[in-house]
């Protein structure tokens, strides 16, 4: 049930089984209308990975690809951050990939769905999922994507442009290392600039890979 009785949403911690697996937890949030974003979306994105994954990363939102498929970071930023990770040095099986909001949030654009950055009532809705995640697999890293993620976690205030690259505490009690999100890499105006923040990507995903092991 996705609803009380009185037709209000039920928040997505009274949704967190007792028993923490990734698999429950799926199941769980697949269901989930915490927020207003499960309406326009196609299904729930949740994170995938192994439990006891040393690195956490995690990003915004699902993008058009991952919606349509339902896993995380399977589309072009995905691909990017794919060859990031293997110039790292790191194995996408070893990782725990998620976002801090679960479902697609969009804008039509003729017969575009567009990304459309998601509010904080959406990643307050959704962060029960996420600490729920950060408890399931207690990675020894989190490595933040972007603005969003990175904001979610260390306050509102962040910096990734002054912080980036810097292994931090963090509220949630494990470190954490913010980095770009490889969708900003896309958006390079030519090839030198991407070239060079593909570098800094990469750059940043060796710290982080350096203080997991």
């Amino acid at each position: 049930m996705a609803a009380h009785k009185d037709n209000t949403p039920i928040p997505a911690e009274e949704l967190i089984p007792e028993q923490l697996t990734i698999e429950s937890l799926r199941e769980a949030a697949a269901g989930c209308k915490a927020c207003d974003l499960w309406k326009k979306a196609t299904q729930t994105v949740f994170g995938e990975g192994e439990t006891n994954s040393r690195l956490m990363l995690v990003g915004e939102q699902p993008g058009d690809h991952e919606d349509i498929e339902g896993h995380p970071f399977v589309g072009p930023a995905g691909r990017i951050l794919d060859e990031a990770f293997e110039a790292a040095g790191i194995a996408r099986d070893e990782v725990y990939l998620t976002n801090v909001v679960k479902h697609f949030r969009w804008e039509q654009r003729g017969k575009r769905r567009l990304h459309s950055k998601p509010s904080q009532v959406h990643v307050r809705a959704c962060r029960p999922w996420l600490m729920a995640e950060l408890e399931t697999v207690a990675p020894r890293l989190m490595v933040l994507l972007g603005a969003t993620a990175a904001q979610s976690v260390m306050g509102s205030t962040f910096k990734v442009t002054q912080q980036r690259g810097k292994v931090l505490d963090s509220p949630l009690g494990v470190p954490v290392l913010a980095t770009v999100h490889p969708s900003s890499i896309l958006r390079s105006p030519d090839d030198k600039a991407r070239r060079e923040a593909m570098e800094g990507l990469i750059a940043d995903l060796k710290i982080a890979a350096r203080k997991e092991r």
